[in-house]
């Protein structure tokens, strides 16, 4: 009493079929319709077991004698050419052997006859791969299950280069699975996705985002990176990070002096970074208003030329910086958002802005959240840290960080993965 009803499209030569309706019942024992009335295509999948050097595999444990025969096809010639570049070795000939009725191919190079069971892994699986795509007729389907197995970096480049020079000329459709990160750098060549599973669904991704890069090596990416003058900035911009999910992506580096923005901007675009995923963070004390910056920024970025022009433009773009009021140190006005908090239930922030309360006018106005440290007993990195988990509460908070929260959103939902539908 089974059945399913499937629509699906596919061309078979020049004819292309359309939303076709097919709908398979079991009212006995079989499926109807049977496999003879179904489309056909030709399918090769090889799998893993296709790796295991023969040696491996053969039983017999005294000499084996076998015959031998020379495939001279005009295939084979093109086969012996594509085996010598992708292993790097000059291959001459491709022989047949043929042993108590068990066929295996055999190579000659370099002056030297060995059939497969003398054979490496890695060479194997390259002849027998290149023999299943030279062979397949057009518009095959051919499944390969690790393709990167027990070839290095250099072989694997140059396999992956001749099955797509096939595939294209064939029209072959090749489906291949691999854990090496580097065929990430054939992106031209392979269209790429990354299948995990998560909560008992595997899930498909088209991109290739940074949480893909460490599940394959296990280092992860940090692509955005944000400069900052000084500790207290770079934990404001990390705690943005975690506020929006984006701490994994996020690297905080220092320039120190706010002059010293403008000469780091300007080093990397001559250097030939394209400042993409960078961001320049001003305390918001200097070099207020975009006619400041602009006029450091020729200071630095000289010339009339055209490049010249692109990078001052470019350099402009990527300087942000929090939202404090004119005349006013960064660390004073953070201790007045501090002062102004009002919390229940939380002894540790309560005792924080106490601190803050007792310290009416520090002598000079950088030392007012060194002070509130001090009199807390922590060491720096506790104490920033802890004071700017407590700013994060005021009701200013979201206006002091806007432009650079704005910012950093956008980076940070443009690297987060999002599964395929469809």
């Amino acid at each position: 009493g089974s059945h399913l009803e499937i629509t699906y499209s596919y061309r078979d030569g020049v004819s292309i079929h359309e939303n076709e309706t097919i709908e398979f019942k079991k009212n006995s024992d079989r499926w109807i319709p049977r496999y003879a009335r179904r489309p056909y295509r030709d399918v090769y999948y090889i799998g893993i077991n296709k790796c295991v050097p023969m040696i491996e595999s053969e039983t017999k444990s005294t000499r084996i004698n076998y015959s031998t025969t020379n495939i001279s096809e005009q295939v084979v010639l093109t086969i012996l050419e594509k085996a010598s570049y992708i292993l790097n070795r000059k291959y001459t000939a491709l022989n047949m052997h043929n042993a108590a009725g068990k066929e295996f191919i055999g190579v000659e190079a370099s002056g030297l006859k060995y059939s497969a069971l003398s054979m490496s892994a890695g060479e194997q699986k390259v002849f027998y791969i290149l023999e299943k795509i030279y062979r397949a007729d057009k518009n095959s389907l051919i499944l390969i299950d690790e393709i990167d197995l027990l070839l290095h970096d250099g072989a694997m480049r140059r396999l992956i280069e001749t099955v797509h020079e096939r595939a294209t000329d064939k029209s072959l459709q090749v489906v291949t699975t691999t854990h090496r990160e580097t065929i990430l750098d054939q992106y031209h060549l392979v269209n790429v996705r990354h299948i995990i599973s998560k909560a008992g669904k595997s899930l498909c991704f088209s991109e290739t985002k940074p949480d893909a890069i460490n599940r394959l090596t296990g280092i992860q990416p940090r692509p955005i990176e944000i400069f900052v003058e000084d500790d207290l900035s770079a934990f404001i911009v990390r705690k943005l990070a975690g506020q929006l999910k984006g701490t994994r992506y996020v690297s905080v580096q220092r320039f120190g002096a706010a002059i010293n923005c403008f000469t780091t901007v300007a080093g990397l675009l001559l250097g030939g970074e394209d400042c993409r995923h960078t961001l320049f963070v001003l305390d918001g004390d200097v070099y207020r208003t975009e006619d400041e910056k602009k006029e450091r920024i020729n200071k630095v970025l000289t010339g009339d030329d055209e490049q010249s022009v692109i990078y001052r433009g470019t350099a402009i773009q990527k300087i942000s910086q929090y939202a404090i009021p004119e005349g006013i140190m960064p660390e004073q006005y953070l201790h007045g958002l501090i002062v102004s908090i009002e919390l229940e239930g939380n002894e540790e922030f309560d005792e924080i802005i106490e601190c803050a309360k007792e310290i009416v006018a520090a002598n000079e106005g950088h030392k007012y959240i060194e002070e509130i440290i001090t009199r807390l007993g922590l060491e720096r990195r506790e104490g920033l840290r802890k004071i700017i988990d407590l700013v994060a509460y005021s009701n200013q908070w979201s206006e002091y960080v806007h432009d650079v929260r704005d910012w950093m959103q956008q980076q940070i939902e443009g690297l987060i993965e999002s599964p395929q539908t469809g």
